[in-house]
């Protein structure tokens, strides 16, 4: 014991002698390392720029090919199926990240300021018919998406199942079409922050703003997909907090608990009354619907970038039950018990006039004061995170259409840290010009670029929806089932065909309105603006049919590839695992098997 003591104290005596006597020397040893420390990080920040390494993919090519020759004999189906299952993309978009996209994607302008003129447009019963069955159609749509991104977590998401389960002159028009509308919605956005800055300041020029946004927003994408996933996570949870003051204060106003103490009931819907153009009325607002729910979507476009999309896409889909219930159509349900469609300030409402906001006229009317400036930050938060959305969006459509050699190879670019640097330096310097904001042809210039994109969204679900039906029908051809998938769309094959239905309709709709406006008469001019966003895409459709001498309608069901892309390779092991799993669920309380249903 005491021996043992003696060589311990000897030990640490010999310790600290050593220490002490280098004590002195080692701080230029220090300062060496810190230099080298810093030198390799400044190496490896240079070097993540670099193509990412290929020898994933050459390992990958060897199961499809054996040699180079035989690659030019793989269709441009195979060819899709292959690339778009071996994207660089780095999967770094953890759970608590898609959530919030989810939730939180599609708030902005259209739920705040554009319900505005919708309840001008429709009247209070026109508005909840519209937003009704709109989320009922997009409830439909992304619970397709989450079974097709869960079992194919590629890149492109979306964007590549219209090319790999109906044909791929559908996946060329739609996903050119929906790189066209978010490449027209940065720099609109950037301008409408802008605007919305002049509401506090008037004397500065608007392109100091546009600068200042531009800068954030392009370096947000520049950080890498991390870094959107935190920034989305920071702006949709101060948007959702912002929906549930509405809300709350909203419900405070209904009860006549405002400063005024005024109580309306259901006097709206009788005085002016429930309709305010009758049919027509309502149609027209299903077209502001769909807008508002645009970028509902993007957490499927997550799916190649997502840490663990088998677990967490199918949770993210189910918020957007909640999010279409509460932000949607609670908030709008009160907005019609607290504003009348007759309102002057609802008329002629743009897209970042906060004053026509049926919220902030809603709590005005209920004597609050000072909510406009609220509203105006709300906005800002929803500019930048839209804003970073198309960038983001942009950019993986583009990736994935030059993986498919649909663009120019040097679109698909992706650095060693999983940037998509190419596609996302294209998309930042066209939002330059987002600097015509000082000029006066602001208005002229993005009214006829988002005519180019109009209608992108509906396009897009409807893809969702056919390459849904598609997949289950070659599943059922094949004689395999769904038992294989790790997670199946709760609103199935026939949610699908409502999506479709709905869709279609609402594209035949717009046909008419843009033919026949509402309150206007028949013009050429006003038929482009809002229906050039179809001619487009029925002239990609035939081009692209043209440019492959493509002349299929779609691809038969027995020779639809439903295995590339897949994250497990093994069925049988999979289909086995996930049995395990669903008696495990079935064996849990009533109460936890209702909640693992619902979120």
């Amino acid at each position: 014991m005491d021996g043992s003591s003696y060589e311990d104290k000897q030990s640490q005596t010999g310790e600290n002698s050593h220490l002490a006597s280098t004590a002195v020397s080692s701080s230029p040893y220090e300062q060496s390392q810190e230099q080298t420390t810093t030198q390799a990080r400044w190496h490896s920040f240079v070097d993540s720029f670099k193509p990412a390494i290929e020898t994933e993919v050459l390992s990958k090519n060897k199961r499809y090919n054996d040699n180079e020759d035989e690659e030019a004999d793989i269709s441009d189906i195979q060819r899709i199926n292959i690339n778009t299952s071996k994207s660089h993309l780095k999967r770094k978009l953890k759970n608590r990240h898609l959530q919030m996209i989810a939730i939180a994607s599609a708030i902005g302008s259209g739920l705040l300021i554009g319900t505005g003129s919708a309840l001008s447009t429709g009247g209070p019963a026109g508005i909840l018919i519209a937003w009704a069955l709109t989320g009922a159609s997009i409830l439909c749509t992304i619970q397709a998406m989450a079974e097709l991104a869960v079992t194919f977590p590629i890149s492109g998401s979306f964007n590549v199942y219209a090319s790999r389960f109906i044909d791929p002159s559908v996946g060329f028009s739609v996903a050119w079409n929906y790189f066209f509308q978010f490449l027209v919605l940065l720099p609109l956005e950037l301008v409408a922050g802008s605007i919305t800055m002049n509401y506090w300041n008037t004397s500065i020029n608007p392109d100091v703003w546009v600068l200042i946004f531009y800068i954030v927003v392009s370096s947000i994408n520049f950080f890498g997909v991390r870094a959107y996933g935190e920034a989305e996570f920071v702006f949709s949870t101060l948007k959702v907090l912002a929906v549930i003051g509405f809300i709350i204060v909203s419900i405070v106003l209904a009860a006549g608990g405002g400063p005024n103490g005024q109580y309306h009931g259901s006097l709206y819907w009788h005085n002016p009354g429930p309709f305010a153009n009758g049919f027509k009325g309502v149609v027209s607002v299903f077209i502001t619907a769909a807008f508002s729910f645009g970028g509902t979507e993007l957490v499927g476009l997550t799916a190649a970038e997502a840490d663990q999309p088998r677990k967490s896409l199918p949770k993210a889909t189910k918020q957007v039950f909640w999010r279409i219930l509460m932000f949607y159509m609670v908030s709008l349900t009160l907005i019609t018990f607290l504003v009348p469609y007759t309102s002057d300030r609802l008329l002629g409402a743009s897209s970042v006039d906060v004053t026509a906001s049926p919220f902030v006229i809603a709590i005005q009317n209920g004597g609050i004061k000072g909510l406009p400036s609220v509203m105006n930050a709300v906005i800002l938060i929803s500019v930048i995170s839209v804003g970073s959305s198309s960038v983001y969006a942009t950019s993986r459509t583009l990736t994935a259409l030059a993986e498919q050699g649909l663009a120019p190879k040097i679109c698909g670019y992706v650095d060693r840290a999983g940037r998509p640097l190419v596609a996302i330096i294209i998309t930042n310097i066209f939002g330059l010009l987002s600097f015509i904001a000082a000029s006066g042809k602001q208005a002229e210039v993005f009214t006829w670029l988002l005519s180019i994109s109009a209608m992108s969204s509906i396009f897009t679900w409807l893809s969702i929806c056919l390459a849904h039906i598609r997949f289950r029908r070659a599943l059922a051809s094949q004689g395999r089932t769904t038992d294989e998938l790790s997670f199946t769309s709760q609103t199935g094959v026939i949610g699908s065909w409502f999506g479709v239905v709905l869709n279609t309709l609402v594209i035949i709709a717009e046909f008419w309105l843009s033919l026949f406006p509402l309150g206007e008469s028949p013009n050429a001019e006003g038929f482009f603006q809002t229906y050039l966003g179809f001619v487009i895409l029925i002239v990609f459709y035939v081009g692209h049919k043209i440019w492959r001498k493509n002349w299929i309608l779609f691809i038969r069901a027995k020779d639809i590839d439903v295995d590339s892309g897949r994250r497990e390779a093994d069925i049988e092991a999979l289909k086995e695992e996930l049995a395990e799993e669903r008696a495990i669920l079935r064996s849990k309380p009533f109460y936890y098997r209702v909640y693992h249903f619902w979120c």
